[in-house]
C-alpha cells in the first residue's frame, strides 16, 4: 500500500501507478474519517481491481475546508477522480460516503459504471444530541460514536482504531459532515440510478439499520444487497473478508 497526494487530496492506493485497463474502486469514508478506514479493502481487493481511498476535504492529509453539503463533497470526489485521471471509476462509500456515492450516481451518471453503498441510506437524519455533543464535549462524542458504530461482538482493537481516526478530525469538520448527512435526502430519486449497485447492510448496524439497506435495494432498479452478520455500522473494519467477498462477487456478476 502506498500513500500519495494529488490535486490537494491525500489518498492511499494498493499500488502506483494505476493500471489503466482495470476498473478502479474509489473508496469514500464516513463522517470524521479518512481513507485509512478502507485499508482492508484497498489491500484485499488489489488483485481484482485498482483500489484508492481518498481523504475528503478537511480530513486526513487533504487540504481545504470540510463541507456541509453532500453535493459539494460529490464535486470534490469528481475533482479527485479527474486529478488522478481515473477512467473506469466505481465509487464505494460508507455512511456519509454512501450518500456521496448516491449523489455521484445521480448527478454524474455518465462517469460511473456501478456503485457500492455500505452502511448508508437514501436519507440520513441526525439526532440533535450528536450535534450538541460535538459542540460541547468532543471526546465524549468520539466515545459515543464508537459505541453506536460497532457491533457488541466486535473486538476492542478495531473499535480503538475507529475512535482514533475520528478523534483526530477537527470537531468543526465532523460537525459539517453530520450537517451534510442531516440535509441529505434522495428517497424520491433512487429510481434515476440506472447502473448496477451493491448495497451492503449489517445485522447490528444501529446508525443505519438494515431497513435502510432494504429501502435502497427496493428503490434502485438494478440493486442487489449483501447482508453482513455479526457486524455494525463499520462492517468493512469489523468483517473485512465478508465485505471484500461481497464486492468481488458483485464485480464478477457484472463483468466489472
Amino acid at each position: 500500500m502506498v500513500e500519495k497526494e494529488s490535486g490537494g487530496f491525500g489518498f492511499i492506493a494498493a499500488s502506483w501507478p494505476l493500471a489503466k485497463e482495470r476498473s478502479t474502486i474509489v473508496f469514500i469514508h464516513g463522517s470524521g474519517g479518512t481513507g485509512h478506514f478502507w485499508k482492508a479493502q484497498v489491500e484485499g481487493l488489489a488483485g481484482r481491481v485498482n483500489t484508492v481511498a481518498l481523504d475528503l476535504p478537511g480530513h486526513g492529509r487533504s487540504g481545504k475546508d470540510g463541507k456541509d453539503d453532500v453535493a459539494d463533497y460529490a464535486r470534490s470526489v469528481v475533482q479527485f477522480i479527474e486529478a488522478l485521471e481515473i477512467s473506469k471509476a466505481i465509487p464505494c462509500g460508507l455512511s456519509l460516503g454512501g450518500a456521496i456515492t448516491q449523489q455521484l450516481l445521480l448527478d454524474y451518471p455518465a462517469r460511473f459504471s456501478a456503485g457500492i453503498l455500505v452502511g448508508t441510506g437514501a436519507r440520513l437524519k441526525v439526532l440533535p444530541a450528536i450535534f450538541e455533543t460535538i459542540d460541547n464535549d468532543y471526546p465524549a462524542f468520539v466515545e459515543m460514536i464508537g459505541k453506536f458504530a460497532s457491533s457488541q461482538k466486535t473486538g476492542p482493537a478495531v473499535l480503538e482504531l475507529f475512535r482514533k481516526e475520528v478523534g483526530a478530525c477537527a470537531p468543526r469538520t465532523v460537525y459539517g459532515d453530520f450537517q451534510a448527512c442531516n440535509k441529505f435526502d434522495v428517497m424520491q430519486r433512487l429510481a434515476e440510478i440506472s447502473v448496477p449497485v451493491l448495497v451492503v447492510s449489517a445485522e447490528d448496524d444501529k446508525l443505519t439499520p438494515p431497513k435502510y439497506g432494504e429501502f435502497l435495494e427496493s428503490g434502485i432498479p438494478n440493486a442487489t444487497r449483501s447482508h453482513i452478520m455479526d457486524a455494525g455500522h463499520i462492517s468493512p473494519m469489523e468483517k473485512p473478508e465478508q465485505v471484500n467477498r461481497a464486492i468481488i462477487e458483485f464485480l464478477d456478476r457484472h463483468g466489472l
